[in-house]
């Protein structure tokens, strides 16, 4: 037997799902994170899941792993002292930057502008020069590189790195740059713009750079780490790290390239819900990721994620692939709280995180979260994560009290149903961030939801944005594990081209897309991937001569073998992207500006489980009645268990499905239908 383990870690919980692949047979566990040290939860999670399964941890061929172990190094300012290297004449670009700020007028007097992640006391310039064609004005000064990185000894500097004026053109000074440090600098790790993003745009590139530099050394310290103890363990399976676009990377990898993995964990969720979409016939939907700190929505079309040119962290962001994945700062620990001037009731995007988290969990937390106005509306069962977490009910009424007295209201329900309506209205704009303002109308879509909170809140979503049904995978709270374990090896290559079309042929354009699938296809196979097993998918951002911006369209394989018409396909391509999100065409050249291969390795043979058909009356997994509180009044709910569910039982609202990660919310007038993949389909009952 084969088994792949996806483990993903998230602020308050550490989720592990064991596969194994010829059965599609599933076991899970999730366990507190552990923030002080992630391996510690990680290790304890794989122990007990294949202590569940019964197998040793030799037998786990695979660990495939999201992690937030870059994107905290960011949020956290935990990351390197970065040494940057530049052009005679840059040394301010990252001062500089885009003079951008955000929230309009207001955000010139109250936005206070984060530090750039390398200082400009250890910013240094070399003489040096090349064109945006790759020529060479000035030849690199080696004599002036050696001064100038002297002057970085001694400065605890514990990454390097080089961003030279169109390098992405010719990186032949930065490589030898990198030669050099390596010599004055020894055991500094060196991120060359060259290899990090070989794209114009000197200020997005450093950085893009530095970002790499900056959380290196901690995503070296964290891997290495994983991989010792996963060893010491028993663990006899590789280790492999997911990509912000969704693929999977090997570990030696991920430590050349950690700023490709900033958005690792939520990216896990998106792959995985893809995965349970497909097995219930469903191709375009809106991920709906709700956890303890935070909720990640995004789209998929045609069981494809949109990808991102862009990856924001905090105030960071960089150019780096990752799937568009937006970030909305409700999660059920999210705190309620009533500012005294305005008695308003806020919620979030203050969190009480995994410790001493919400009151409810009887750590010492004393706020208001989200989590204690569902258990005091009766929406969660006494004990959560399979028994590892038992509910203080009473505390919960403590604490949500609190929001009722500063608020005058009568009771804590009448708190707590305010609480999770706002927290509903915070997670319906990140919704229609990926949807309505991207001109998609969420109607068309499913809506897959998942997190350990998000199934709680999923009906009322669904009601919200009109999006049916509602998919509620099996294990919800483990999908981002889910989704790690059902991935491919992934990775990319890019470069810069700044032609017009007048100017370039189509054969000109499949010679360098299949240059750069090559590159990328190269770097797989050294991971193990043969070639056989590789595929391509082509991407080019392209825009009207003359315009400051471009957009990524889609390059059909097939069209590189049409030479003459290749160009003329890219340009319909374009101008229907640029009308649907503009509404108005140019009658002027296109230009190409970027083009890119992704090459990607099959998806793991992993058998879909199949659950044993139900007459559809689901009376065999009602376990108990318990009254919640809906629409301000007080009804009765029926509770179901959903190991003993089968495939074509109907639940009825109002009602509450419980398991050992989760638990779903199934409302009045709304039913669930039990999907033989085991996923639940909740759409309002008709008439």
């Amino acid at each position: 037997m084969s088994y792949r383990l996806g483990v993903d870690v998230g602020g308050t919980f550490t989720d592990v799902l064991l596969v194994e692949e010829g059965s599609g047979a599933t076991w899970r566990a999730k366990t507190a994170s552990t923030p002080a040290d992630q391996a510690v939860g990680v290790l304890h999670g794989i122990e007990k899941v294949c202590a569940d399964a019964g197998i040793e941890l030799a037998e786990v061929a695979q660990v495939l792993h999201g992690t937030t172990v870059a994107t905290n190094a960011i949020l956290e300012g935990k990351g390197a002292t970065v040494g940057l290297v530049t052009t005679k004449g840059f040394r301010q670009v990252l001062q500089i930057a885009r003079s951008f700020v955000p929230g309009g007028l207001a955000g010139w007097i109250i936005w206070p502008k984060p530090e750039p992640l390398a200082d400009l006391r250890n910013t240094v310039e070399v003489d040096e020069r090349i064109a945006s064609d790759g020529t060479v004005i000035r030849k690199l000064d080696e004599d002036d590189v050696r001064r100038q990185l002297t002057r970085l000894q001694g400065r605890g500097v514990q990454a390097l790195a080089v961003s030279l004026i169109n390098a992405f053109a010719d990186p032949a000074h930065e490589r030898r740059i990198a030669e050099l440090a390596a010599e004055l600098l020894p055991g500094v790790p060196v991120s060359l713009s060259s290899d990090v993003l070989p794209e114009l745009r000197e200020y997005e590139r450093t950085l893009t750079t530095v970002a790499n530099g900056y959380v290196q050394p901690q995503v070296k310290k964290y891997v290495q780490n994983l991989s010792d103890r996963l060893a010491q363990g028993g663990v006899a399976g590789e280790l492999a790290i997911l990509r912000s676009d969704g693929g999977l990377q090997s570990a030696t990898a991920a430590l050349a390239a950690p700023v490709t993995m900033l958005l690792s964990g939520p990216a896990g969720g998106v792959t995985g819900a893809v995965w349970v979409a497909e097995q219930c016939g469903y191709s375009d939907l809106i991920t709906f990721d709700m956890g303890g700190t935070s909720t990640d929505v995004a789209l998929v079309q045609g069981l494809t994620p949109r990808i991102g040119r862009e990856t924001k962290v905090g105030d960071l962001t960089v150019r780096a692939s990752s799937v568009d994945v937006r970030t909305v700062g409700a999660g059920g620990g999210s705190i309620a709280h009533v500012p005294e001037l305005t008695k308003a009731l806020r919620v979030g995007p203050q969190s009480a995180g995994a410790d001493p988290g919400p009151a409810a969990y009887g750590k010492g937390g004393t706020e208001p979260t989200v989590t204690d106005a569902n258990v005091v509306l009766g929406y969660l069962p006494s004990s959560l994560a399979g028994g590892e977490i038992t509910l203080d009910v009473d505390a919960a009424r403590t604490a949500v009290g609190t929001v009722a007295e500063a608020m005058g209201l009568e009771s804590p329900e009448a708190a707590a149903a305010g609480i999770v309506d706002i927290v509903n209205e915070n997670m319906l704009g990140g919704l229609r961030l990926v949807s309505v303002q991207q001109g998609f109308d969420p109607r068309d879509f499913a809506l897959v939801a998942f997190g350990g909170a998000g199934p709680l809140h999923a009906n009322a979503l669904g009601k919200l944005t009109g999006a049916w049904p509602v998919i509620v995978p099996p294990s919800p709270g483990v999908l981002c594990a889910l989704g790690d374990a059902t991935t491919s090896l992934r990775d990319e290559s890019a470069r810069t081209v700044l032609r017009r079309f007048a100017d370039l042929s189509g054969s000109e354009l499949a010679l360098i897309l299949r240059e750069l699938a090559a590159d990328a296809g190269e770097r797989l196979t050294g991971q193990g991937l043969p070639a056989d097993q590789q595929s391509v998918r082509f991407q080019v951002d392209v825009r009207y001569h003359g315009q400051g911006f471009e957009i990524p369209v889609d390059v059909e394989p097939a069209w590189l073998d049409d030479v003459d018409g290749a160009l003329g396909k890219l340009s319909g391509a374009f101008d229907a992207e640029h009308d649907r999100l503009f509404g108005f065409l140019l009658q002027v050249d296109h230009e190409l500006v970027n083009a890119r291969a992704t090459v990607t390795g099959p998806r793991p043979d992993v058998a879909p489980v199949r659950l044993e058909d139900g007459d559809g009356d689901p009376a065999g997994a009602l376990v108990d009645t318990h009254p919640i509180h809906v629409g301000g009044e007080q009804v009765t709910a029926s509770v179901y268990d959903r190991a003993r569910l089968r495939a074509g039982d109907v639940i009825r609202g109002p009602a509450i499905v419980t398991e050992m990660d989760s638990t779903t919310l199934v409302l009045p007038e709304h039913s669930a239908v039990v999907h033989a993949s085991g996923s639940l389909l909740i759409n309002p009952v008709e008439g």
